[in-house]
This record gives C-alpha cells, structure tokens and sequence, in this order.
C-alpha cells in the first residue's frame, strides 16, 4: 500500500548488551552493572522514553507546519515509572511502565492557548505517544512556553 511506511531493525545480542542496526544507523542498548550489563548505551526502558521525545518533536514540527505555528525548538524533560515486580515475573504487575511525565518547553513567539493547541494534535498523531496510552500508561503532559 502507497500510504504505509515499514520499519526495520536487526540486532545482535551479547549478554545484556544488543547492537541494534537500522539502514546506516547503529544503537547500542545496554543495562547497568547493577543490572548485569556494561553500560555501553542506555537501557530499554530509557531508549522508549528517548523515541518518545523524538517522534513528539518530528509530529509537532510537522503539526506546526500545518497551523502556521512559529516553532522554534522543543526542550524535552521525559520521566517513567515502572514497578520492577512486573517484568520480575510478578504476573499481577504490569510489566511496562505505570506513568509516563512529559515536560515540554516550547521555544516560540506563540500563545500558551496555540502551544496548547500544538500539543492536543502532536499527542493524538504521534505513534509513540498513542502507543503508550494504548497500552494504559498514564501520561501526564505538560507544555509550556520556554
């Protein structure tokens, strides 16, 4: 179909380390000692909350397009919470995180109302973000004027 797009990654494990490559694109994801890993990259966990910043930035940038939005930048501050019992085995906790806290500075001459207005759409068109709250993850966020 013209109108869907694939995605592809292929990864190679050792230990608790995994190179994942994508076309010329290389990440490293890793677990901390405390973990059992060497800390060669972040972990999981922290890389979802990372593509969660970036595809907010990439749908708001092309949000604001569409609403003659005078974007000037987004500073993202991500925070997840998980309880370990749950990808621990726990089968009465859910393995994933629990809430997700999204701060957001937005760098323009717009109205808090229009950031408001950027943030409702870039929300509801984000695959990352709709994922998340797909799966009931509570997400609290929060932009502001920088």
């Amino acid at each position: 179909m013209k109108n869907q797009m694939t995605f592809h990654v292929t990864g190679s494990s050792k230990g608790m380390q995994t190179v994942v490559s994508s076309k010329k694109h290389t990440i490293t994801i890793d677990e901390p000692p405390v973990m059992g890993g060497q800390d060669t990259g972040p972990d999981p966990l922290t890389t979802l909350l990372s593509a969660l910043a970036g595809c907010e930035n990439v749908v708001a940038n092309l949000v604001a397009k569409e609403l003659n939005f005078d974007l000037q930048g987004i500073e993202f501050d991500i925070q997840g919470t998980i309880d370990t019992r749950g990808f621990m085995g726990d089968p009465n906790v859910k393995p994933y995180f629990q809430q997700v806290t999204i701060h957001a500075k937005v760098k323009t001459n717009e109205s808090q109302e229009r950031i408001e207005e950027l943030q409702r759409i870039t929300d509801s068109r984000c695959p990352v973000y709709t994922t998340l709250k797909a799966a009931g993850v509570r997400l609290q966020s929060t932009w502001t004027k920088a």
